[in-house]
């Protein structure tokens, strides 16, 4: 009989046909019906699943049952496996025959191979279910890109859909640079910062560009913020245990000679420490509040927790590594030095469920280092890491338990 890998390879041209389909039409947020519709025309041919349509979002929870005889008394084990399906903002600049058909929108993070890449690990363990010892709960999730809709997920049941909570859980992302194509890349503990956002409102009294000194500038008040953000970022926090703090939006006035009334501006913030996430967020809230009293203004602070640390569990972490060096090669795993500074929702299923998030290198190119990153909109994705994807997550679970 042919391993899960080997089978893999044989359904890669469906399986990337389907990936083909999902990058043409891509969708944004929580609402992806066109999305949504192509993963459930998917599985029309697969018998025996338990279907969940999410209520609030165009999620899919599939549960597929076990068919092993259980070796010990007690409840079944369950494994969680996750794709999300949402697309960039994004207007896409490649010349693939398979490019973005919606303007403005583009799988330029590469969630149609995460979306194919889950279908077909459902494929491989449907079709040795006999010999499956756990029930494996598959998580086509919306809203990934800053909607939230893991978390949303979880509040409607994902976790529990099997019957009971799932005792481990494993997702994947694809990178189109960066990493070799091929090559998987994981850690223990912190992989991935946790994310905030804050925004700024300036309120001062504005007035003719000639007469400053009859006003209250909001402009370098604003600007004094966000010069002395920085300084609060490399001199509060221990470099081992590093945040950012970045300005994506600053906007005040309508033109040269007219003081405004109020200056805004928009921060992201990463850590990989819920107690840095939480200091950074105290730190800068005084900070700017401060400032704004030192020169007579008052300040308006928005703070939107965003995305929690995506910490792996070290022992989950560690069976998925010997996993994947037993299937595709010693050569094929590298565990990363440091967590990278990018964000996930994945971190909500992970504060719940003992698991590990690995990282897939999908460069077309010769070298990653200078290929187009994920959220370009000349980004490309190699099409062989789609069965590859789906071969790591089927391994993952039907080796579990």
């Amino acid at each position: 009989m042919a391993t899960l890998h080997e089978r893999a390879l044989e359904l890669a041209p469906e399986l990337i046909k389907f990936r083909h389909q999902l990058h043409m039409h891509p969708e944004i947020g929580l609402q992806l019906p066109q999305t949504q519709a192509s993963v459930l025309a998917q599985l029309e041919a697969l018998d025996g699943l338990e279907i969940t349509l999410g209520a609030r979002q165009s999620s899919i929870a599939v549960v597929l049952r076990g068919e092993k005889p259980a070796t010990e008394a007690g409840p079944r084990p369950v494994v969680l496996l996750r794709g999300d399906m949402d697309a960039l903002p994004v207007t896409e600049q490649t010349d693939l025959e398979f490019a973005s058909t919606v303007p403005g929108a583009m799988h330029a993070c590469g969630h149609d191979v995460h979306t194919a890449g889950l279908y077909g690990a459902l494929r491989l363990l449907h079709e040795r279910r006999h010999e499956l010892a756990s029930d494996v709960v598959f998580m086509f999730q919306p809203g990934e890109e800053a909607y939230d809709g893991a978390r949303i997920m979880i509040e409607e049941g994902v976790l529990d859909a099997a019957g009971r909570r799932a005792d481990a859980a494993f997702g994947l992302h694809v990178f189109s640079a960066e990493y070799a194509n091929g090559v998987f890349h994981s850690r223990p503990g912190p992989l991935m910062a946790g994310c905030d956002e804050i925004f700024v409102t300036v309120q001062g009294s504005g007035g003719h560009g000639s007469t400053p000194h009859l006003t209250r500038d909001p402009v370098p008040v604003a600007c004094e913020m966000v010069l002395a953000m920085q300084t609060v970022v490399t001199r509060h926090f221990n470099v081992f245990d590093p945040v950012v703090a970045t300005v994506g939006r600053i906007a005040a006035g309508t033109q040269a000679n007219i003081i405004p009334d109020s200056a805004v501006f928009d921060v992201t913030l990463r850590s990989f420490s819920p107690e840095h996430k939480e200091l950074l967020l105290a730190d800068l809230t005084r900070l700017f509040r401060g400032i704004g009293e030192a020169h007579g203004m008052t300040v308006d602070i928005e703070a939107t927790p965003d995305y929690p640390v995506t910490v792996n569990d070290a022992g989950e972490q560690a069976y998925a590594a010997g996993v994947i060096a037993e299937v595709f090669g010693a050569e094929q795993f590298r565990q990363m030095p440091f967590p990278i500074p990018g964000s996930e929702d994945f971190s909500h299923v992970l504060r719940e469920v003992p698991g590990a998030f690995i990282m897939l290198g999908a460069c077309t190119g010769d070298d990653p280092a200078t290929a187009p990153s994920n959220h370009s909109a000349r980004a490309d994705f190699d099409d062989s890491s789609v069965p590859r994807a789906a071969a790591a997550l089927a391994e993952l679970a039907f080796r579990r338990f």
